[in-house]
């Protein structure tokens, strides 16, 4: 179930939608250091681990910079596809950590070989969930929004879990927009 969404094209283009609404709302709120209006800034990511068939686009970080001069700032709205300067899509560093859970070592190499990890890449990012995430700001002030409470230990899994859906693409997006806040200061 969850392995078919970090090969579905589909679910990335819809990924990129929420990202082109999130854009759109913070390029509509203007500068936060002067009220000036945003022009777009958009740079390319080679992101790792995403299907093949992506469409160009979708490998754009979308951003702006304030059009005011002496300002200029960037301002970089936050995302469900990108997970701030990591080199992974966001899906995959949610759904990888989740899945090597109480899977098999032989299922764990299966998985690391179809997403192109080292098995040290897999396990600073168990470490990230444990440690990191367990003890960032953002987690400390939104872990009281779940009832029963998340299990730290089974981090990502158990806030995974937590989320309603059809389907587990949309569990997992609404998952992802949950942490796009986050990600935009990582």
């Amino acid at each position: 179930m969850w392995h078919g969404l970090l090969r579905d094209s589909r679910f990335f283009e819809t990924l990129c939608r929420f990202d082109e609404d999130l854009a759109e709302q913070a390029r509509a709120a203007g500068c936060r250091r002067c009220g000036g209006r945003l022009h777009r800034a958009h740079y390319p990511r080679k992101p790792r681990g995403g299907p093949a068939e992506l469409e160009p686009g979708q490998e754009r970080r979308l951003s702006f910079c304030c059009a005011r001069e002496g300002c200029r700032r960037r301002t970089t709205p936050p995302s469900l596809r990108f997970l701030g300067r990591r080199v992974y899509f966001g899906p995959v560093f949610v759904l990888v950590t989740t899945l090597c859970q109480g899977i098999s070592p032989r299922r764990v190499a299966r998985l690391r070989e179809q997403v192109g990890l080292d098995r040290r890449t897999l396990a600073r990012w168990r470490r990230w969930w444990q440690q990191a995430f367990a003890r960032s700001p953002f987690w400390k002030a939104a872990r009281g929004r779940f009832v029963p409470p998340v299990e730290l230990p089974a981090l990502p899994a158990s806030l995974l879990e937590r989320f309603v859906g059809a389907d587990a693409g949309e569990r997992l997006r609404a998952a992802l927009a949950f942490l796009a806040p986050l990600w935009a200061t990582c």
